[in-house]
């Protein structure tokens, strides 16, 4: 995809946080250790440094949805990082997105944190972690 296919997505996966421009779509892909992943028309943003990951977006369109892409893209992602050496990753989820933050616990993923505010006025950004080594 583009990048600004991914900025068009991105724009009707979210409201809060805001959605990227196609300009921070070429910004973040540029960075050292930053991957997109893509499955159809939903697409996930991650990078790894050093034994760290991070999953900076995860977009599935409204009308996709409930059909396990997220799923499958997060489990993607886990082994990405894995394979570039990560051994935890860490993400930040809006407090009022129940669906993600489901789905993340689902998949392993623990809250260790909360930053007020952060999304918006009133919407917090939850910080969860996942231990990425085989058990």
């Amino acid at each position: 995809m583009t990048a600004e296919e991914l900025a068009a997505l991105h724009a009707i996966s979210f409201a809060v946080p805001r959605p990227w421009t196609a300009a921070e779509f070429d910004e973040v892909l540029a960075t050292r250790g930053a991957f997109l992943l893509e499955e159809g028309r939903a697409f996930l943003v991650g990078r790894t440094v050093a034994d760290e990951a991070e999953l900076l977006t995860l977009a599935v369109p409204p009308e996709l949805r409930r059909h396990g892409l997220g799923r499958r893209l997060l489990r993607a992602f886990h082994a990405r990082a894995l394979a570039r050496g990560a051994e935890e990753a860490f993400l930040e989820v809006a407090e009022d997105n129940a669906a993600a933050r489901a789905l993340y616990r689902a998949e392993g993923w623990a809250e260790v944190g909360r930053r007020p505010g952060y999304h918006a006025p009133g919407i917090a950004a939850l910080l969860m972690r996942r231990d990425l080594r085989p058990a």
